[in-house]
């Protein structure tokens, strides 16, 4: 077990131990190899059954306690990759690092990276109950699946009947006292649009133009917020410089992942030496406008201008004016809100990551919807708009959302447990976020689901924390929870 100073004074100590190991053992989407080989180590020194299936993805389980063998079983369900970002200059190396992390006013972490609370809390609440030896449940099942972070690889690869629980618990939500009964799908919207390369103009010279200190966050869940979006902004910034200056576009570059809102982005432009110090001007003015709008949400905003070296071919004028016109102008951002549901986003797109280079534009498109009809038409828009702009889209990846069962048994038996635990019932939720349970449900379809888990905020992004005491409230209501629903 590895752990540090910090963990040893939070409780529950079994689950933040755990949590101290998740950030000690680098776990990036589709890298999580290391972290599966330690956790089977971990389950043969405990007699726990374990087994990687096809997918990658960790299924372990515990006999029921003594007298609760006919119980129903119960899955708890978690991922075990995580989302990698870090502040611009940081160095921090995601495939080597240990997070750092830090307790402030009753919150956990990481000060210039993403913590990782989205989902090891969760995965740290499910191997504490598997070591656990005292407490009473029936029979149990751990589903850990890879991949979760781009593109649900593990819970797609997840073969039907893989599971034998009636009942599943996913883990992997981020508001204590709430519980969820569904969330939206996705699809991905993969875009190519053809930027021809030409000489670069004689005698310019370059200049490296970045936005950058956005707040950023989770694609679905902050999509709503006004926070600013790198990538919409650099290329609406330099198509309004465009009718005042003359400049060719060698590189843009924003955003690293396509569930992540983008918090910077780069473009490297060659103009006139005569040009180069009324162009950092308007930047600065522009910076001060940015910084005027977006100062609530975005404090740390910065647009900045320094000398590059430059390059000997650039994006051909006509071309870069057509995909600046055209990124910009497709939709982004809310497109519906939930008629069922007040106050949630029902159908949305985030644009992320983005790479123009002499030749080639590429750009992902994440489109999420609580109505899969709904999602799927968003992609066919936004890849015609591509199509009809001279570029090729594909659309991919799509993954069902988790309808909503009000009715569920689990449900009602799980409202009264928390009622009689915490004295108030407890909030009921759909999340505009990609859980892992309309995937596991087509090949498990009697499976009942509900989500819970502690307060996380600022997930998918640098500064993410979580409230240490809903953690412990996560795990009283854990333990509650598997001994009732095994009686």
């Amino acid at each position: 077990m590895i752990t540090a100073p910090l963990f040893d004074s939070l409780e529950p100590r079994a689950v933040w131990r755990h949590f101290a190991s998740l950030c000690a053992i680098p776990r990036a989407s589709k890298q999580e190899a290391a972290l599966v080989a330690y956790l089977l180590d971990w389950a043969r020194q405990r007699g726990l059954p374990a087994r990687v299936d096809a997918a990658g993805n960790l299924i372990l389980t515990k006999p029921a306690s003594p007298g609760r063998e006919q119980a129903p079983g119960i899955v708890l369900q978690g991922h075990l990759d995580m989302v990698c970002q870090e502040h611009s200059g940081h160095g921090h190396d995601f495939s080597r690092d240990p997070i750092q992390v830090e307790l402030e006013d009753g919150w956990l972490l990481a000060r210039h990276t993403t913590l990782g609370a989205d989902n090891g809390i969760g995965v740290a609440l499910a191997l504490a109950v598997l070591e656990d030896k005292e407490l009473a449940h029936g029979p149990l099942e751990v589903l850990l699946t890879v991949d979760e972070e781009a593109g649900m690889g593990g819970a797609r690869g997840l073969q039907p009947g893989s599971l034998q629980g009636r009942y599943l618990l996913n883990l992997d939500t981020e508001e204590w006292g709430h519980f969820y009964l569904g969330c939206a799908g996705g699809v991905d919207v993969e875009t190519s649009m053809p930027a021809p390369a030409v000489p670069a103009p004689a005698g310019w010279t370059g200049l490296e133009v970045t936005l950058d200190g956005l707040s950023g966050g989770h694609s679905g869940i902050d999509i709503h917020t006004p926070r600013g979006h790198a990538i919409r902004l650099l290329l609406d910034l330099l198509q309004e410089l465009g009718f005042q200056y003359r400049f060719a576009v060698a590189e843009l570059e924003g955003g690293t992942a396509r569930n992540a809102l983008p918090r910077s982005a780069t473009a490297r432009l060659l103009l006139t030496p005569q040009q180069q110090a009324a162009f950092i001007h308007a930047l600065s003015r522009i910076e001060a406008r940015l910084r005027q709008q977006y100062g609530q949400t975005d404090p740390a905003l910065q647009l900045s201008a320094r000398p590059w070296a430059g390059s000997a071919m650039v994006v051909e004028a006509g071309a870069w004016k057509k995909i600046a016109a055209t990124l910009s102008r497709a939709p982004y951002g809310v497109a519906a809100m939930s008629p069922a549901f007040a106050g949630v986003v029902e159908t949305s797109n985030n644009l992320a990551p983005l790479r123009l280079q002499p030749g080639r534009c590429e750009a992902v498109f994440l489109v999420r919807s609580l109505r899969d009809e709904a999602r799927d038409a968003l992609a066919g828009h936004i890849a015609e708009r591509i199509r009809a702009a001279g570029g090729e889209a594909r659309i991919l990846g799509s993954y069902p959302g988790w309808e909503p069962r009000p009715d569920s048994a689990l449900l009602a038996r799980c409202q009264a447990i928390y009622q009689d635990l915490y004295g108030a019932p407890p909030g009921l939720q759909v999340i505009h976020a990609g859980l892992e349970c309309g995937l596991i449900g087509l090949g498990h379809p009697d499976l009942e689901m509900l989500s819970f888990g502690p307060d996380i905020r600022g997930a998918h992004a640098p500064g993410e924390r979580v409230r240490v005491a809903s953690v412990a409230q996560c795990w009283t209501l854990l333990l509650r929870l598997l001994d009732q629903l095994s009686l």
